[in-house]
Parts: structure tokens; sequence; C-alpha cells
């Protein structure tokens, strides 16, 4: 393949992916050529050159705008665009004022820079889904008369019989029939921990299966699995026009309908009613639909909130669009998943309590030594704990694991029992002790040698340091309601929620009840916050009026769904896009202020001082110019 070929293929891929943006810089190199060469004195070049700024800048607005009017009779301010841009194109023909056509190539230029950013931020839709969709397996594993065969999932039928071996995905919401094992469900319920699976115990598609064979019975057509309901709640809530969006398009109708309704009376009723003459009846209509153009009102939003992304970037804040950090500014409520959001998501030996006459170094070195054989996340926090203490782990022999209890073997010819009191058979001194722990949401492993008790390992997921702070800081910056979110336990969640000074807690949560509670908070309190990190909460980050995700712990799809990134996974930098949000506001207030303000000036000159077009089209253009500048302001931290 040569240069060219790659050349002209990358172009190719870049109009296919991105075609309002490859149309917004065509537009632009076009009017930088056309006002060159205008500059120059070519004015048949330049001729040449600026209509096709306006074909290829302006014919999706005048589509957009022509389609509005016919099918739904409106007027919006795409057709007042084209409307004004052709009316300077060709007043500037009339009256030889050439530069005038340059002025309407612009007017075009930015509202093909304004649709190509709306284009790139409406792609992350798509995205989403197909992440969602990439979660669940293509085939099952049907057991029918003892022989296994493979077939799509879309062929399941309810009562057929599926072999799950270890390691895989579970294709489809299920009863387990036969076999145990250990699943990992954070992809559904955002549980930090495995959960212990048995005969008649449901398992989710999507979840993935962990040391132990099972068979499952389908209970449910595929369709109606959690994670396809998952996949429907995302679609539902992205689709769903926001009602600020659809405020913003009725104003720009009935701006756009008043404009030019007046532009027309300007047109036709001053010869009749003041006595000017036809030339400068339709010159004063004209400069009327130039100054009136809503450029500076346009303006004064999309350079302020692109400055603003720009400052969040540096500071590790990725904003996906402008909307969102205008949004963010206006959060009342905040709703935070717990595992991997508020904590590290990561189980964690937390401590080591020895029995009479044993040391915490004895209990962990032996439980290390059985552990080492074994990939359950509990037994790789004990392994992790035991190499940070740089201990030598004995060599055990005869390991044996049971699904749901434990794991047992030999050390130095002495049986070493590691899992759950009743596996290990534990009884006595720290009977309270292990009650205390796990009322304070830690999971209790208890160690034995033969059958005496060595003592107990307190494992838990911990909080990220940051989250304390993180909480009172947003209490402070008036934030009116914080909640916890999870999939896990009461109790786990009850006490991670104290440690932060958390009032509300919502747990055993399935995502769909997650979008239930975000439902409820938006009644009460209009404009809200949900931050998670995982696939479970991609339906409640949709449904937020702001979604927010953790960028390094974060699944893939949290990271589409969410509007809003924390790149570095600093939770702190949360208060920090708060702060930028309401920066944004006051800018984009103040700047709508000043160009309602010079359009009202501009009108009132037009009117009654007679200015000329040049004069209109410079105090348009600068109006525009300065409400920029003023967005840029927010570049700064």
């Amino acid at each position: 393949m040569t240069p060219n070929s790659i050349s002209i293929s990358r172009i190719s891929q870049l109009a296919e992916e991105h075609p309002d943006a490859l149309t917004a810089t065509l537009c632009g190199i076009l009017v930088i050529l056309g006002s060159l060469a205008l500059q120059l004195g070519w004015l048949g070049l330049a001729i040449f050159i600026l209509p096709a700024a306006y074909v290829i800048g302006g014919y999706s607005s005048a589509r957009e705008g022509l389609t509005t009017l016919f099918q739904e009779h409106e007027l919006d301010v795409d057709l007042l665009m084209i409307v004004a841009a052709l009316g300077a194109a060709g007043l500037g023909l009339w009256r030889h004022e050439y530069h005038l056509i340059v002025d309407g190539a612009v007017l075009i230029l930015i509202f093909a820079i304004s649709g190509a950013l709306e284009g790139y931020a409406m792609q992350r839709t798509e995205r989403s889904i197909r992440s969602l969709m990439s979660l669940t397996a293509d085939t099952a594993r049907v057991v029918l008369d003892g022989d296994e065969r493979e077939i799509a999932i879309d062929k399941l039928q309810i009562g057929d019989r599926i072999l799950v071996k270890p390691g895989e995905i579970i294709p489809t919401d299920a009863i387990i029939v036969e076999g145990a094992s250990s699943l990992n469900q954070a992809s559904i319920t955002g549980e930090s921990m495995p959960v212990e699976k048995t005969a008649g115990d449901e398992v989710y598609a999507g979840t993935i299966n962990g040391f132990g064979a099972i068979q499952v019975e389908v209970h449910k057509t595929p369709e109606s699995s959690l994670i396809q309901r998952v996949i429907m709640l995302v679609q539902q809530a992205q689709t769903a026009a926001p009602p600020s969006q659809m405020f913003v398009e009725k104003f720009e109708r009935g701006y756009a309908r008043f404009i030019v309704i007046i532009g027309l009376l300007l047109a036709t009723l001053p010869p009749f009613i003041f006595g000017w003459n036809w030339e400068d009846t339709i010159y004063r209509a004209l400069i009327f639909l130039v100054v009136a153009s809503p450029c500076a009102l346009m303006a004064s939003i999309m350079p302020a909130l692109l400055s603003g992304i720009a400052n969040g970037a540096k500071q590790g804040i990725l904003f996906k669009s402008g909307a969102q950090l205008e949004i963010i500014g206006k959060v009342r409520a905040i709703a935070f998943d717990k595992t991997g959001t508020l904590t590290t998501g990561k189980p964690e030996v937390i401590q080591i309590i020895p029995a009479t006459g044993y040391s915490e170094t004895e209990v962990l070195q032996l439980a290390a030594a059985l552990e080492t054989y074994s990939e359950h996340a509990i037994a790789l926090a004990i392994v992790q704990a035991a190499q940070k203490q740089q201990l030598a782990l004995p060599v055990a022999t005869e390991i044996q694991a049971k699904v749901g209890q434990g794991i047992v073997g030999k050390i130095n010819n002495q049986i070493i029992s590691i899992g759950k009191a009743n596996f290990v058979k534990a009884t006595g001194e720290l009977t309270q002790v292990s009650q205390q722990l796990q009322a304070a949401g830690k999971t209790v492993v208890w160690v034995s040698l033969g059958d005496k008790l060595l003592g107990i390992i307190a494992v838990a997921d911990t909080l990220r340091p940051e989250a304390a702070n993180t909480i009172k800081r947003l209490t402070k910056l008036g934030v009116e309601h914080i909640i916890m979110l999870t999939g896990d336990n009461q109790q786990t969640a009850q006490y991670i929620a104290s440690e932060l000074d958390i009032k509300e807690v919502y747990a055993e949560l399935l995502p769909e009840d997650k979008v239930t509670v975000i439902q409820k908070l938006q009644k009460q309190y209009q404009t809200v916050a949900m931050v998670g990190d995982g696939i479970n909460d991609a339906p409640a980050l949709a449904q937020a009026s702001v979604g927010i995700a953790m960028g390094i712990s974060g699944s893939d799809v949290a990271l589409e769904t969410a509007d809003i990134v924390l790149m570095a996974d600093r939770l702190e930098q949360l208060a920090k896009a708060i702060i930028l949000g309401r920066r944004a506001q006051n800018v984009v207030k103040q700047n709508i202020v000043f160009a309602l303000s010079c359009i009202m000036l501009l009108l009132a000159a037009n009117f009654l001082g007679n200015i000329t077009m040049p004069l209109g089209v410079i105090g348009h253009e600068g109006s525009t110019v300065i409400v920029t500048l003023s967005g840029l302001r927010l570049l700064r931290n």
C-alpha cells in the first residue's frame, strides 16, 4: 500500500467516524482561503471559493432548518443563521462590499464547529452499548442426555441445562442444579468479595465462575436476563432528552421565529409608515438579521465550557461534554457506589488475632502457606500480607479446597484448616471477637492446627484514604444530600457509611434498584450526581443528571456511560469538578448578559443611529470575540 493510498484511507476513515468535524475543518480552510484571496484582490477566486464554504459548512444546518420548517412548521436558529449569512452575502454583492460575504461565511463556520462538537458527544451512547454487549457470552454449553453441545445464546429455552466450567462467564440467568462454586459478581452486584453459590442459588449472566464446575438450569429467557436489563436501562436513560435540552431547543426556536418575523416586517413596512426608500429599508432589515444573529450568544457558552474542559483535563478530570460541566455545578445530591469508589475494591488483611499461646506471625505464616494454592480473593489478600512481612512460608501438602467452606492441608504432617468457623470446628475464646469484627463489616477467616485454634484473620475492603475528606468537603460546598449505594450486605455497608459520616445507605441492590434510588433523588433534588466504577453502576450513571466514573479502577462500560471520569482515581477531584462547574456557570451567565446587551445596543443603533453594515458586523463580531476571550478565563486554575 502506497503512502498516498494510506492517507486517502485515513481521511476516509476520519470522514466516516467524525463527518461533522471534517465538514467544519473544510469550511474553515475555505473561509481562510476566500478571505485571503479577497485581501489580495483576487475577487473572482474569492467569489468562487466562498460559496463552497457556504455549501459545505451550511448544508447540514440548512437541511435541519428546512426540515423543521416544513415538517414541524417551526423556525429554529439553524435556519436563522442561514438567512443571516445569505443576507450578508447578498448585500455584499449588491453593494459591492465583498467582505460581507466573508462575514456570512464566518457565521456558518461557527455553527459548523458547534455541530461537530455535538456530534462527537453523541457517539458515546453507541460505544457504551457495545461495551455492555461484550460482557455476554455468544454460546452456551448445553447438556442433553449426557452429551454436551454448543448452541447460540438466543436459542436457549427455559429448562435447558448448561455446564459452566471454572473461569467461564455465566451465559444467562439461571439456577444451579448441580455443583457449587465461588462466583465473581462484581460486574452485576458490585460485591467486593466473591459469592459462594450452591444448588438452588441463582446466577447471573455476565458473572464469572470460580473454580468449581456447575450445572445450571435456565429459568427465564435470555433476553430478560439481568445483564440485558442493564443494557436496556442504559439505552433508555441515554436516549431520553433531559429537560434542559428541551428548554434550550424551545428557546432557540422562539428566538428564531421572533427575529425572522421582525426582519420581514422591517423589510416591508418602513416605506409605508416612515416613508423610507426601498434600498434603505432592505439595507436596515439585512443589518438587523446580521446583528441579531445569535453568534455572540452561542459563543457565550461553548468557548467557556471548552476552556473548563481543558482545565479539568489538566487536573485529571475528564468532562465528556460541555453540558455536564455546567450540570456538575448545579448538583444538589450525590450518590456514591461503595466498592471501588469509596473503597479500594481490593480485600486486605486488617487484623490478625492469635489464640492464647500463639503469635500473629505464626497464624499468618501457616495460613499463607495453604492459601498460596488458592486464587480466591481472600486467599490472595492473606498471601500478600505474608509477602509484605517477608515471611518464609513452609511447604504445604495434600491440599484440598472445600467450595464455600475453606481449605485444608498438611504442614510438617500436621493438619491445618482455614475457612469458616464451622469448617475448622472453631469454638471458644475468639467467638465474641469474631462477632464484633463481622458486625464491623469484616470477613473473618479461622485458622486451626489439628483440633487447636491458632487464631482468626480479619479481611476487609479498605476505605480510600481521601474518601472521608472528600465527603466533608462536599458538605462544606453545600451539597445537600449524600448517600451510599451498594450491592454488598447491609452490615458491611452500614459500617463503611458510619466511618464516612454518611447518614443514608442502600444495600444489597441490583443495578435496576440503583436506578430507582437515583430517580427518587431526582424527584426531590432535581440535579443528582452518581459516582461509581462498576458495570453494575452503568444504568445509574446513565440515569443520573451527571454520571462520574473512576478512571483506573472503573470498568469499560462505566467509563463509557459516565459523563465525567476521574482519571487517576483521585476522589478528591470531585470537589474540584463541582467548583469548576460553578465557575463555568458564572462565566456563561456573564457572557450571555453581555451578548444580549450588545445585540440590544446594535439593534437600537441600527434604527436610531443609522449604523452602516461594516459597523454592524464589527459590533457583532467584536462582541463574539469578547465573550470568547471571556470564556478563556476558565483555562486558569
